[in-house]
């Protein structure tokens, strides 16, 4: 992995003015930074757009984020229904948090997407329905298939789960969330 330091990032961003017309910040998760409201305000004021990558996890900095006008578009990632949640995370407010998240999101008047990867066991009908259910008048939702060339933390979790939906269910999920949101696209 590159790392550069501040300096040079936004010497960076200087010299890309007038070519980019915007910058995604995405992580982990960025808005564990309590340094996000700043970054995000000084690339602001070089006149980037800022697209924020989220799993809505902290919907305090959200919340501060929008309220300062500095984020242009969210995309949140919503990963299964609650009660899987802590399969995936040792949060004991998660459930709290991402309904929070959602909430601000949808209420921002900034343009927006959610999202999922499509994998077992996170995701199946009962889960697509959950987070459809919760993310009602989203203006995109996004499914997205879990590739099979994806580098795994642990590599027998294909092996232990029958973790690709085929064709026929991602559809089938498409047809039931598309009920709530105005656009469900699959990638």
């Amino acid at each position: 992995m590159y790392e550069i330091g501040m300096k040079d990032f936004f010497l960076f961003l200087e010299g890309r003015q007038g070519l980019l017309d915007a910058v995604v910040i995405s992580g982990g998760e960025p808005a564990l930074n309590p340094d996000l409201p700043d970054l995000c305000s000084r690339i602001h004021k070089m006149g980037f757009a800022i697209k924020l990558d989220t799993n809505g996890s902290r919907p305090d900095m959200l919340q501060l984020l929008i309220s300062q006008n500095c984020i242009d578009y969210i995309a949140m990632d919503v990963k299964s229904d609650w009660e899987r949640y802590s399969l995936l995370t040792n949060e004991k407010d998660i459930a709290y948090n991402l309904e929070k998240s959602i909430s601000i999101i949808l209420s921002s008047g900034i343009s927006h997407e959610f999202r999922t990867t499509c994998v077992r066991p996170f995701v199946d009908f009962k889960a697509a329905e959950h987070i459809a259910r919760c993310i009602t008048g989203a203006q995109r939702y996004f499914l997205q298939h879990f590739k099979k060339d994806t580098e795994l933390l642990d590599p027998l979790f294909c092996s232990k789960n029958d973790c690709f939906l085929s064709e026929e269910e991602i559809h089938d999920i498409m047809s039931i969330v598309s009920r709530y949101v105005m656009n469900c696209i699959l990638r």
